[in-house]
């Protein structure tokens, strides 16, 4: 069966339906505005696609191909992207709600999370090398057997990481992520 293939077009406003189908592509398109929450996207295939202030919550990812993808203003709560395919994933956030989402053993090397709320995203074993988390909310997000290689979470907040059990290789934290970085001793930080 050929899938069926849409090329450069915006959607707005648009509801599930008028997407959902197996071996159906999207490259270069645009979606605005959409409800596509509890969306059923599996076996589907995303390519250099731009979601804009879209509901995506508990979409279904099983197979879903997830290529330079850029989520802004949207909410992906529950969200499991660890069933997504692995080939040439990449989705980056900007002022997203991934509470609840999980990556579990994903890579997702280089992405950006800018301005999101990550409450209890799951990260065991994702790989998130030169990954920036600028200004993100982490509070009781999981990071257990995570790379976090030269990843950048200088501005974020709430994080608890123990540096026994995750890569944290050249990994760039402020003094005021100390806390959350020593929260297993049960130590006082002050000043």
């Amino acid at each position: 069966m050929i899938p069926d293939i849409t090329e450069d077009q915006t959607f707005t406003k648009i509801t599930a339906e008028t997407i959902v189908g197996q071996k159906r592509t999207f490259e270069t398109c645009k979606f605005i505005s959409c409800d596509l929450s509890y969306a059923n996207l599996s076996g589907m295939v995303f390519i250099d696609c731009y979601f804009e202030g879209c509901n995506l919550s508990l979409i279904r990812l099983s197979d879903t191909g997830l290529q330079s993808i850029q989520f802004k203003d949207c909410k992906l709560t529950g969200a499991d992207f660890s069933k997504s395919q692995d080939f040439l994933f990449e989705v980056n956030f900007n002022n997203c709600i991934l509470d609840n989402a999980i990556f579990y053993k994903k890579k997702n090397k280089g992405a950006k999370f800018t301005d999101c709320s990550m409450v209890e995203t799951d990260f065991t074993e994702a790989d998130l090398t030169d990954v920036q988390f600028n200004n993100c909310n982490l509070n009781r997000a999981f990071f257990n057997r995570t790379t976090l290689k030269n990843a950048d979470l200088r501005t974020s907040y709430n994080f608890i990481i123990d540096p026994d059990v995750n890569i944290l290789k050249k990994a760039r934290f402020s003094v005021h992520g100390l806390p959350g970085l020593l929260a297993k001793y049960d130590i006082r930080i002050e000043g």
